[in-house]
């Protein structure tokens, strides 16, 4: 079963930035494309970014040029560098497959964009 931890989340104000981080387990990382979405209260869940095995880049029209996804193969690692933040980036942050096939999803983690 794939285990999907993510962690970075926390309370910045507008403009400021976070890192986040999302670990995986129990699955052959290198070969998958992998997403950052996000749910925020009382909204469906969204892609956010996606970057693929070969490290090919794309983002919602809502992040792009602010945010930036990266993977570390060797660690089993995917990050969503998250700068400029602004009010409306504020939601419950999560990893998965592209498209999201690992399941259970993980706990997420909370971002909060606030002065």
């Amino acid at each position: 079963q794939v285990q999907l931890v993510e962690s970075g989340g926390g309370l910045v104000q507008p403009g400021g930035s976070l890192r986040l981080s999302c670990a995986a387990s129990g699955t052959i990382f290198s070969i998958y494309a992998m997403g950052w979405y996000r749910q925020a209260p009382g909204k469906q869940r969204e892609l956010v970014a996606v970057i693929t095995s070969g490290g090919s880049t794309n983002y919602a029209d809502s992040v792009k040029g602010r945010f930036t996804i990266s993977r570390n193969n060797a660690w089993n690692t995917v990050y969503l560098q998250m700068n400029s933040l602004k009010p409306e980036d504020t939601a419950v942050y999560y990893c998965n497959s592209h498209p999201p096939t690992f399941g259970p999803w993980g706990q997420g983690t909370q971002v909060t964009v606030s002065s």
